[in-house]
């Protein structure tokens, strides 16, 4: 069974640490972007009686998420 020791070198441990956690937020935000639009126009829908709008929230949200998505992709190269 191997010794589960703390390393010398723990800087690098959470510096790993936090590039993964970007890298997941990055997995993240786009189905966030997603559900959030398609809520917003489920409401929009529901609140002006109509029944398109959901459509326009949903790819505004898939927009938002991709932005943000390569946002976050071209700052996690540093």
């Amino acid at each position: 069974m191997a010794d589960l020791k703390p390393q010398k070198n723990s800087s690098g441990n959470l510096q790993s640490i936090a590039k993964a956690e970007r890298l997941t937020q990055i997995a993240v935000v786009m189905p966030c972007a997603v559900f959030i639009g398609w809520g917003a126009g489920a409401l929009l829908d529901h609140w002006l009686h109509q029944h398109w709008i959901y459509i326009v929230g949903l790819i505004f949200g898939a927009v938002a998420g991709l932005v943000e998505a390569v946002r976050q992709a071209l700052g996690a190269k540093e």
